[in-house]
């Protein structure tokens, strides 16, 4: 098993929670970098701000706990950086502060672990950039399912900070040649989400269709960054990150025909496979799910 020394912002935050002991699990060491620490037992912290350059040079090149201290070499370097650190949607901040803080954060995280020489940096992107989720009023997307070389167009300032930052994250994987993975993560559900959330989504479909009817289990997201972790030598790339079918009891076909009226599909789909694809991170990472929807609810 390959281990790796993480430099992890935001993993105080609904999906970083999750993530975090999976790839504790897998033999990781994790440091979490955030505003308020995660009480987890193993996982390392260091409050500190994303936004502030200095503090993530600083933070980036120090001790994950006292115990490194022990070896007597000086810091230990980290092996990877994964940046999940984000005013999380729009509607709590001023939209020009999700800008500032989702876009400057995402630099100064980018530019410090780079001019360190981490080798891989895996970024959060979202399934926001695809111009439907946010949208003001009934946006229709271009086409379906929705994959990564879709043309990407927000018209909201938190998918456009997305957007923004795959950019960013791209100029610095040509200027470094390092790999740098980006993740447009769909709606993450934790486990108790389940039950309390999915009855009502199932019996009313039209309140996913801004969300294209997928979900994203956090468990199963921590699955997806530790392959980011181990898989090397892709560059820059984009990765749809969500589970395999559409949080919906309806076929995929009838979804998009009866949702998304007129839109083109660019090819088939399979009876209940998402609409927001994943076929990406399952053919190239080999992500296979652990925790579909329906393993935790017996609907019809």
């Amino acid at each position: 098993m390959t281990t790796k020394r993480v430099f992890f912002t935001g993993g105080s935050g609904k999906a970083g929670k999750h993530v975090i002991p999976y790839l504790l699990d897998q033999g990781h060491r994790v440091l979490n970098v955030d505003l308020k620490p995660l009480d987890h037992p193993g996982v390392d912290n260091l409050v500190a701000d994303i936004t502030d350059s200095g503090q993530m040079f600083n933070a980036m090149s120090s001790y994950a706990g006292l115990d490194e201290l022990e070896a007597g070499n000086g810091v230990p370097k980290f092996d990877a950086v994964v940046h999940f650190a984000a005013v999380p949607r729009i509607l709590i901040n001023p939209d020009n502060e999700t800008f500032r803080v989702n876009t400057m954060g995402t630099y100064n995280v980018i530019e410090a672990a780079v001019k360190f020489g981490v080798r891989k940096v895996i970024i959060a992107s979202s399934e926001t950039t695809y111009g439907v989720c946010f949208s003001d009023g009934k946006t229709n997307p271009q086409s379906l399912p929705l994959e990564e070389d879709y043309d990407v167009d927000p018209m909201d300032s938190y998918g456009l900070s997305k957007v923004v930052n795959e950019r960013t994250a791209c100029s610095f994987q040509r200027r470094s040649g390092i790999d740098i993975y980006a993740l447009r993560i769909g709606n993450v559900i934790e486990p108790h989400e389940y039950a309390e959330l999915f009855p009502h989504y199932l019996n009313n479909p039209v309140v996913r269709r801004r969300n294209a009817f997928n979900y994203m289990d956090a468990r199963d997201l921590g699955q997806i960054v530790d392959l980011c972790l181990k898989k090397d030598g892709l560059g820059y790339q984009v990765f749809n990150a969500a589970n395999d079918q559409n949080g919906a009891v309806i076929p995929s076909r009838e979804l998009a025909d009866r949702f998304f009226p007129g839109v083109p599909l660019t090819r088939e789909l399979g009876e209940y496979e998402g609409l927001f694809s994943n076929r990406k991170i399952r053919e190239v990472l080999g992500f296979k799910e652990q925790h579909p929807w329906r393993r935790y609810l017996d609907w019809k």
